[in-house]
This record gives C-alpha cells, sequence and structure tokens, in this order.
C-alpha cells in the first residue's frame, strides 16, 4: 500500500483522496481547517455538472471531461439529475441563439413543454434550452460526503503544519500554492445566497445577458445559490454594490417574486486559473501539483483526481498532465 499525503482539503483534494483510497492507496491530508467552510473556494460554487452549456465559451476538453463527472459523483453524494434551462428575455434573442449554436445535447423548448418543466419561469419567457443530460450537486453536501467517506476509511483531516521533511505528497492548495506555481492567477466570482418561500425551481437557470450571464442553483427548502461574476483580481474580500445590483436584478427577472426573497449569504472567492482556464497537473521533483480548474472545479475535479491517481501510481500522463513539468 502506497503513503501519500494530500495537502489541501477543497474539492480537488478531497476527490484525489477519495480517488487514491477507491485504489488502495493509504492518504494522510492536511489543510487549515478539519472540514470545509467559508474559508474555502470551494463552498462559494453552483455544483452544477453542466458540461454541454459550459462548452459554450469553454475549451473542448471541458465538455468531455466534464460528462464523466456525474457518473463520479453519484458514487458519493446525492446527484439530481434533472437538467438545465438556459433562457433569454425576448431582446437578447441573438445571445440565445448564440448560445445554441455553440452548444449541443439541448432541445428547444415552449408553450406547454417549457410550462411542465418550470412552471414559474413559463409566464416569462416564452422559449428555453433544455440540457436533459445536465445535472447538479449541492457543493457543501458533496464536501461533507466527501470527508466523511475519509473519516470512515480512518482517515482525517490534520490541522497541523505538515512537516518540512514531506515528500512524496500532493499539492492541492488553490491559489495559496501561488508560491511554488508562479503563473497561477485568481480569478473573483461573486454570489449570493438567497432564500424564497414563493418560487420553486427544479434544476438550475441560466440567463443570458449581454453584460452579466446569470446562473441560479435550486438548494432544499427554498434556497437557491445566484452567481455569476468573472473578474480578473486579487480582491477577495467583499462583494462590490455593483455585482449585488445586477445579481439581484438578473434574478428579479427571472421571477419577481424574488423581490420578497431573505438574502441569506453573501460570498467571493478567487478561483486558481492558469492562462488558458484549464486545469494542470504538474509533477516537480517528487511534489504532484493539481490546480487551476478555473470555474469548473466541481466539474473537473474528478477526472483531474484520475489523472493524478494514474500518474502517481502508473506513471501514466493524462491530457491534464503539463509535459514541461514531467
Amino acid at each position: 500500500m502506497v503513503d501519500v499525503s494530500v495537502i489541501g482539503a477543497g474539492v480537488v483534494g478531497l476527490c484525489v483522496a477519495n480517488e487514491l483510497l477507491t485504489r488502495n492507496v493509504k492518504v494522510r491530508i492536511f489543510d487549515k481547517k478539519a472540514k470545509a467552510g467559508p474559508h474555502a473556494c470551494s463552498w462559494w460554487a453552483g455544483g452544477m455538472l453542466a458540461p454541454f452549456c459550459e462548452s459554450e465559451s469553454a475549451e473542448e476538453a471541458v465538455c468531455r471531461f466534464g460528462q464523466e463527472s456525474a457518473e463520479w459523483w453519484d458514487k458519493r453524494t446525492n446527484v439530481i439529475k434533472h437538467g438545465s434551462l438556459v433562457v433569454a428575455s425576448s431582446r437578447d434573442g441573438a445571445d440565445f441563439n448564440r448560445f445554441k449554436r455553440l452548444t449541443s445535447n439541448h432541445e428547444l423548448v415552449s408553450g406547454k413543454a417549457m410550462t411542465d418543466l418550470e412552471p414559474d419561469l413559463s409566464d416569462r419567457f416564452s422559449r428555453a434550452l433544455f440540457f436533459k443530460k445536465e445535472a447538479h450537486i449541492d457543493p457543501r453536501i458533496a464536501l461533507s460526503d466527501l470527508t466523511n467517506r475519509l473519516n470512515q476509511a480512518g482517515v482525517e483531516i490534520s490541522t497541523a503544519e505538515p512537516p518540512k521533511n514531506l515528500s512524496n505528497y500532493i499539492d492541492c492548495r488553490g491559489l495559496a500554492a501561488k508560491d511554488r506555481l508562479s503563473d497561477l492567477r485568481g480569478v473573483k466570482g461573486e454570489m449570493l445566497v438567497i432564500r424564497s418561500k414563493d418560487v420553486v425551481f427544479q434544476r438550475p437557470i441560466r440567463l443570458l445577458h449581454p453584460r452579466l450571464p446569470l446562473y441560479i442553483v435550486p438548494r432544499e427548502n427554498g434556497v437557491f445559490m445566484l452567481g455569476a461574476t468573472s473578474i480578473e483580481s486579487q480582491d477577495s474580500e467583499n462583494v462590490s454594490v455593483r455585482s449585488m445590483l445586477e445579481l439581484l436584478s438578473a434574478a428579479y427577472a427571472l421571477s419577481p417574486s424574488f423581490g420578497e426573497a431573505e438574502i441569506l449569504e453573501t460570498g467571493v472567492d478567487l478561483r486558481p486559473a492558469f492562462n488558458d482556464n484549464l486545469p494542470k497537473i504538474r509533477k516537480i521533483n517528487d511534489v504532484i501539483y493539481a490546480n487551476g480548474l478555473y470555474r469548473h472545479g466541481y466539474l473537473l475535479a474528478p477526472a483531474v483526481a484520475k489523472q493524478v491517481a494514474d500518474l502517481l501510481l502508473d506513471n501514466i500522463a493524462g491530457e491534464f498532465v503539463d509535459e514541461n513539468y514531467c
């Protein structure tokens, strides 16, 4: 049995540790916190497993590897397989047609089909793109489930500093790894958590807008995650007034009932990314670095975890392995 340490217990670190565990690898995990929380970038995520929607702007590899993610997650947490919807106002018809043209595996729905899918949208939008094969998870539940699986296998998250002479480890620290990965950058994401007893959605909804495309993801008990922004910034302190106004305005455009919703939380994170916005796995000396998932953390973490395990155990370089560092 191989003995490996993983540094960082965000979504990538936990996925790597769980993947190694299934391959009979003895794992140790180090993180500043014993469990996930607001301190972690992974806490502030939509949890959309939407590879076909992402193909509108992402590289082809995101869609291809992202299609494997729902199956991986389904073995470890609750995956909600209701698909996703994309809508746009009548004045943004050009954006809707462009999205339709650049994506695949969707069905154009209107009328009764639209009402059957999302009754609370049908009186405001005449048509939508339905991506039946997409899914979503609750990131906070998923992080807890991954941690519990490790705990049940006898793996605890140590909050102690990793030994200075530590070798043969996997670095999954996100943006904190910039001290070793100089080309890593932060992309600011801002989001809101709201609660409404008057709106019911069964699946993630994307509202196309020339300036601020919005996604809204349903949680349990009338709770929704709203997100939109991707700002090149190293500032992760607070949500800006402009972003708050635009997020709430976009939510109101989806359903005026959101005007009476409660704002439960506001959150900001810095998503680690490389120049091409694709993840990279680098082996430098005896350390494997897995990083740069941009805004595709939950979608691509399973693929990254598998490729890390392949590299570590069988010296197989997957597509995300950076050949310049191996």
